[in-house]
């Protein structure tokens, strides 16, 4: 039989696992290869709590229009929905959080979604609930944000 283990602070505020060492390489490898590529036309924000009753999400990275810094006026939650998000999966999520986390960014207006599998080094691109194509080797496409992105840079 498997211990429950407590979760952390961490894994109550966000209501996600723990990021470890490979999660944190490839959430740095995609904010800077995002911004080399787009930093004109986004803004990449790595876990920045969304607004989204019941309970807040918190991704990976959201995908903004480009917005400016603002150093006198911050927020705390983020009211207005990113165009995009990317969500790295951790091995202790299942599929079925998954699909329903999926389920809830489109539902709360998100345009389109990543899941980054850094076991297997795939990404996947929905582009709603039930539309999405996955990558395994070369160039990443996203057609609804117009990004494209080389995967050797992202699993390196």
């Amino acid at each position: 039989m498997q211990a429950i283990r407590e979760l952390s602070e961490y894994e109550l505020e966000r209501g996600k696992p723990m990021p470890s060492k490979n999660h944190a390489i490839i959430q740095g490898n995609l904010v800077v290869a995002l911004t080399i590529h787009a930093e004109e036309r986004y803004r990449f924000l790595p876990e920045v709590k969304l607004h989204t009753p019941p309970v807040d999400l918190v991704p990976d990275v959201a995908v903004y229009p480009l917005i400016e810094f603002d150093s006198l006026n911050d927020e705390l939650k983020m009211e207005e929905m990113p165009l995009g998000v990317i969500e790295i999966i951790s091995p202790s999520q299942g599929d079925q959080e998954l699909v329903d986390k999926l389920a809830r960014y489109f539902d709360a207006g998100v345009k389109s979604c990543w899941l980054v599998q850094p076991t297997f080094r795939i990404i996947t691109v929905f582009s709603d609930k039930r539309t999405f194509k996955t990558y395994i080797e070369g160039e990443l496409y996203d057609q609804i944000l117009d990004i494209r992105l080389d995967l050797k840079r992202i699993f390196r």
